[in-house]
């Protein structure tokens, strides 16, 4: 990561991944540039790993609501050591293992980062292994016990509860005493039912008399990661007092439709719903929800609640409550088969697609 360009002067040199433009997996580039020394505030750190997520597969579609333009650097969280930082920052943080939600910049073998931004990774868990619930493993927590807020006994049913989110969110649940009912392909029911999970084929075309079997009065909150038609089904299928979180529109990746289009269309729906009269309750979740800008107050209220509910996740695994689940490792110059594979649908591993710079 480190080149000397002259006699006791050091440069660190960062070999990052570059989303060009609407490209196939293969036009991504590895460039080489140097980093400047950070600023106040900053830390410079050495990642050991990212991964590949959903958010990379629709940004290079330029089907990501927010990103930036072309061309950027991809990876959207990592696992790293701090190495050097800038005035004002803790000394104490040289050498620690951190995590960071990054949304964009993550696929490099160094970055500078906001030292605020940074949240330190108990020992005893390797950098793959917390990469795997950084950004899957808050979304998660944050939906079952912030918005959901699933109680002991209750049914949830999680739609491609075989993905990064959805199977940390059934073990998850599981841990709180929460039935799930989830849907993925049949090559994967018999890990999710190790997982305590109950699954059903998501091509079944009678896949709402399958959960209805299962959970004759309705469930009690429905994870929708696809939105398009399927929305309307899983709001159907909550019983009297149940919650729909819909937290992405993956359904949409392929969709000829401007994202801002679609994603209005999904919130006009979701917030008619919570006007009818039934008892039922309708949300988009976002990670990124009330972020606010740099240095506002919100920003830190973000970040508290950030690094509060992360380092609980982190405990969780530490623990064995939740499980790292690694579905493949390739090195950062191959992230154009990983991002393929990810988007396979030949893909048979349940877990993350971990980058190791």
């Amino acid at each position: 990561m480190t080149e000397t360009s002259a006699p006791g002067e050091t440069t660190v040199i960062a070999t990052e991944v570059v989303l060009p433009g609407k490209v196939d997996p293969s036009g991504l580039r590895l460039v080489r540039r140097p980093l400047p020394a950070p600023v106040a505030g900053q830390a410079l750190v050495r990642v050991e790993s990212t991964a590949v997520s959903f958010a990379e597969s629709a940004m290079r579609r330029g089907r990501y609501f927010g990103q930036p333009a072309f061309p950027f650097v991809p990876g959207y969280d990592l696992v790293g050591v701090v190495e050097v930082v800038g005035p004002g920052v803790d000394g104490a943080l040289l050498g620690r293992r951190v995590a960071a939600l990054t949304k964009t910049g993550a696929w490099s073998t160094a970055v500078l980062l906001p030292a605020a931004d940074l949240v330190e990774v108990p020992e005893g868990i390797s950098a793959d292994e917390a990469e795997t619930v950084i950004v899957n493993g808050l979304t998660a927590y944050q939906m079952l016990h912030h918005v959901a807020k699933v109680q002991a006994g209750q049914t949830v049913l999680v739609l491609g509860v075989s993905g990064g989110v959805g199977s940390i969110l059934a073990q998850l649940a599981r841990h709180a005493g929460v039935r799930v009912i989830g849907t993925a392909g049949p090559r994967h029911h018999e890990a999710l039912r190790e997982l305590g999970v109950e699954p059903i084929d998501y091509r079944d075309p009678d896949l709402a008399a399958r959960v209805r079997a299962l959970a004759p009065e309705g469930v009690d909150a429905v994870f929708d990661h696809l939105a398009g038609k399927s929305i309307t089904l899983s709001h159907r299928l909550l019983n009297r007092t149940g919650t729909l979180i819909s937290y992405s529109i993956a359904s949409k990746l392929d969709d000829s439709t401007p994202v801002v289009l679609s994603f209005l269309q999904l919130l006009a729906k979701l917030t008619f719903w919570n006007y009818l009269p039934d008892g039922r309750h309708a949300s988009f979740y976002d990670v990124w929800a009330g972020s606010g800008k740099p240095d506002s107050a919100k920003r830190e209220a973000f970040r508290a609640r950030t690094r509060t509910d992360l380092t609980h996740v982190f405990g969780l695994l530490r623990t064995g409550v939740l499980t790292a689940k690694i579905a493949a490792r390739y090195p950062l110059a191959e992230a154009a088969a990983a991002m393929e594979l990810s988007e396979s649908s030949a893909r048979t591993a349940l877990g993350k697609i971990i980058l190791a710079p």
